[in-house]
């Protein structure tokens, strides 16, 4: 993989920065995600015969981090373009991607995705979802929490499990369901983290889903979801570093005008070094998290996963540090409205819980890259 950004890329990450600076950290959601639609960085990342841009999730997390970085991070990038509009321009029938992938790459239609249930927590394999055949439709019962911005999407990719006719056990499938489908319910959660992005609880009570309502091979599986959970923690992580990197401007900024006594407080070391050191954490993370998506792109699921999960646990690690050190930095200062660091404490620690724990990460990393024996 290369070892600095092209010239695409480097000119790419400028014209991000710029929108996002334009809009900054009081941004309106609905004006940002518009305008950048427009301008092609919703669906840079999708086929362009649909619309897209024609790139990968190299490019897509180069959009998501710059404007994090800028103040204004888009979650739903995660989600939409991300997850649900990789595996459909992977796995999706022609008809699928024909009725999805033009309006999730310009923006005018948003998925969202459900695999976290109350029950299974990180054990996808827990899932209790099931779907089953009625005749040539599908009926989907099941619950799932945590699930983002389901108000604002059309649809939900939701992940249940159905029956394998020659094993009799339960694999993974992918369905679309329609926000209006009945028996199809949500139920907001009420959170202490402030964000644009609402978290929802589904009950799904047999929604009738016609035949063509399941992405991809009944048969496929894992391979599937993976194709999906593998650009997730990708982009989890260009969220948490673009976060990181947004706190630690502040801080920044804040220390080389702060005067007390005869210099300003930058020129300290107890600040200077910390401030340093989440600098160093940050581009190392995004090292790995470069690695990731080309390995992705590249079409090496195997190795990404890897690279997927060690990227999104030490972007998780680097955003949590940065953020702390910038609230220190400015003391009283970053508790305060005006400095809007304070909100991003709470927001910080959402990349080491999800998609997935950062003990979950060192679980994969030990038994999976080290070989040793699982403890579970």
């Amino acid at each position: 993989m290369p070892t600095t950004e092209t010239n695409e890329h480097k000119a790419l990450r400028a014209a991000v920065s710029a929108l996002g600076k334009r809009h900054g950290r009081t941004y309106d959601r609905e004006q940002l995600w518009s305008e950048a639609a427009k301008l092609g960085y919703l669906g840079v990342n999708l086929p362009e015969e649909y619309g897209g841009g024609g790139g990968g999730i190299s490019e897509l997390s180069i959009v998501l981090e710059e404007l994090g970085a800028a103040g204004c991070p888009l979650l739903m990038m995660v989600v939409s373009p991300a997850i649900c509009g990789t595996v459909i321009a992977r796995f999706g029938t022609a008809a699928q991607k024909q009725e999805w992938l033009p309006g999730i790459a310009d923006g005018t239609r948003t998925m969202a995705f459900g695999i976290t249930e109350p029950d299974a927590g990180s054990n996808s394999h827990r899932i209790t979802t099931t779907a089953h055949r009625d005749g040539t439709d599908w009926l989907l019962t099941g619950r799932k929490v945590f699930i983002s911005g389901v108000d604002l999407a059309d649809a939900t990719l939701i992940v249940g499990r159905t029956e394998d006719s020659r094993t009799g056990r339960l694999k993974p499938c992918l369905f679309i369901v329609p926000r209006d489908a009945p028996g199809f319910t949500r139920r907001q959660i009420d959170m202490e983290l402030q964000a644009t992005e609402k978290q929802f609880e589904l009950t799904l009570d047999d929604v009738r889903l016609p035949a063509d309502a399941l992405v991809g091979d009944e048969d496929a599986g894992l391979l599937q979801l993976f194709a999906g959970l593998n650009p997730e923690r990708i982009m989890t992580a260009a969220f948490a570093i673009g976060m990181g990197r947004y706190a630690l401007a502040r801080a920044i900024e804040y220390a080389r005008d702060r005067t007390v006594w005869d210099a300003p407080i930058g020129a300290h070391q107890a600040i200077a070094h910390p401030l340093a050191q989440a600098h160093i954490d940050l581009e190392l993370a995004r090292l790995m998290m470069q690695k990731a998506a080309y390995l992705y792109d590249a079409g090496d699921d195997v190795g990404a996963g890897e690279a997927a999960n060690m990227a999104k646990y030490a972007a998780g690690e680097a955003c949590v540090r940065a953020v702390d050190q910038s609230v220190h930095t400015l003391g009283g200062n970053g508790l305060t409205r005006e400095f809007g660091l304070a909100s991003l404490i709470t927001a910080a620690r959402v990349a080491r819980i999800a998609p997935v724990s950062r003990e979950m990460i060192l679980n994969y990393v030990s038994h999976q890259t080290l070989g040793l024996p699982k403890s579970y």
